[in-house]
């Protein structure tokens, strides 16, 4: 089990590298219409009741930060459950990569959907051979318990 949470740890933290890095260096290569929608989602700027005002550009890179710290607190969570497994733990957190898959495919392309794929079967992998590992826990609660 423990091999299965390691590697699904480090594509999560390539996931991190690589939303950090194309994200901060993102420059529109796709030609006058991409150029045009970025500059004007980074001029329009309006107020959310009483904040300063944002443009549409600064939630978008606000959004792909925030999802790619997700991807760093993910990794350190597969990391951490390698030496502390914890089965309820690996499967709310294989559904929530199955979910993501889903949202990558219907919303984004395919790069992204093969490394949320590999932590769902890594997570699978996991949960079955913990299933076969009677030294873990089967709930949170346990888990926190034996702490």
């Amino acid at each position: 089990m423990k091999i299965f949470l390691r590697i699904a740890s480090l594509v999560a933290l390539l996931q991190f590298a690589a939303h950090t890095t194309l994200l901060l260096q993102y420059v529109p290569r796709h030609g006058p219409d991409e150029v045009r929608v970025v500059e004007v989602m980074k001029s329009y700027r309006f107020d959310f009741h009483g904040s300063q005002p944002h443009s549409y550009w600064d939630m978008y890179l606000g959004y792909g930060l925030f999802a790619a710290f997700n991807c760093l607190i993910e990794a350190l969570l597969f990391w951490f459950l390698s030496s502390r497994p914890d089965k309820a733990l690996i499967a709310i957190l294989l559904i929530a990569n199955l979910c993501y898959a889903a949202m990558v495919y219907r919303w984004f392309f395919f790069i992204p959907l093969y490394a949320d794929l590999v932590i769902a079967v890594c997570l699978t992998a996991a949960l079955f051979s913990a299933s076969r590992n009677r030294h873990v826990t089967g709930t949170l609660i346990q888990s926190t318990n034996s702490l």
